[in-house]
């Protein structure tokens, strides 16, 4: 290892959990010595500044779409192979990919949802809220990784990886319509509903964490008597 000591434990706990580690711990034994956790963490930033570009393409031409699920699963490659080929190889930097990794993941979500929300299939506000939520929850498990030294990367079974099979099979339902009727009204944009679904399960994953670690907290140092 690079560093002095691993200053936290990393829980996955998604749907997809399982097979995931097994696919890319096949891949990180596979992949050439000359490619680092460095080169893969880049792959991730590019892809999803790629994704965002991708989304605002698509207001001209709707094919762009396909792009951004291109880039969604070059970043998924990305974004999860740089800590498994560095746990395989043992060249582990805890301290320094975690907060590269979480820079990266702001600097990239921001260019995600910034080229939705000039793609037109998704109204401005509703993208730039979906940012300001994504940006709570990253912010609470910043803090939950700082106190209780575990990093959670789900909640409710659902994490990055799962989020990016959801984003990308809506980004391929736009192709062929973008549009949805919700009771008698309509015609109202497909992603603005996910995007309204979206805001308010980050918030209540947030709040239940909050909720979580604040009586997990309280527990572990309230002085009895």
């Amino acid at each position: 290892m690079n560093d002095d000591a691993i200053t936290h434990v990393r829980q996955y706990g998604g749907l997809l959990e399982i097979p995931e580690k097994k696919a890319l711990h096949w891949l990180a034994r596979k992949m050439p010595r000359w490619i680092n956790s460095d080169h893969l963490t880049l792959l991730g930033l590019a892809s999803m500044i790629a994704a965002g570009a991708g989304y605002w393409m698509a207001s001209r031409n709707k094919y762009a779409l396909i792009l951004v699920v291109a880039a969604l699963a070059a970043n998924w490659l990305g974004d999860s192979l740089d800590g498994t080929l560095a746990r395989v190889r043992n060249c582990q930097r805890p301290r320094y990919g975690y907060y590269v990794d979480h820079v990266i993941d702001l600097f990239g979500t921001a260019a995600l949802l910034g080229g939705l929300a000039f793609s037109g299939y998704m109204s401005r506000p509703i993208a730039f809220a979906l940012l300001a939520a994504f940006a709570l929850v990253e912010a609470e498990v910043f803090l939950a990784t700082h106190v209780q030294q575990i990093f959670r990367l789900s909640c409710f079974r659902i994490g990055p990886t799962e989020l990016r099979i959801i984003l990308s099979l809506g980004t391929l339902y736009l192709l062929y319509d973008p549009w949805v009727h919700v009771g008698d009204r309509g015609p109202v944009l497909l992603f603005d509903i996910g995007g309204i679904f979206a805001i308010a399960g980050l918030l209540a994953a947030m709040m239940y964490s909050a909720i979580r670690n604040t009586r997990a907290l309280y527990r572990a140092e309230t002085v009895s008597g």
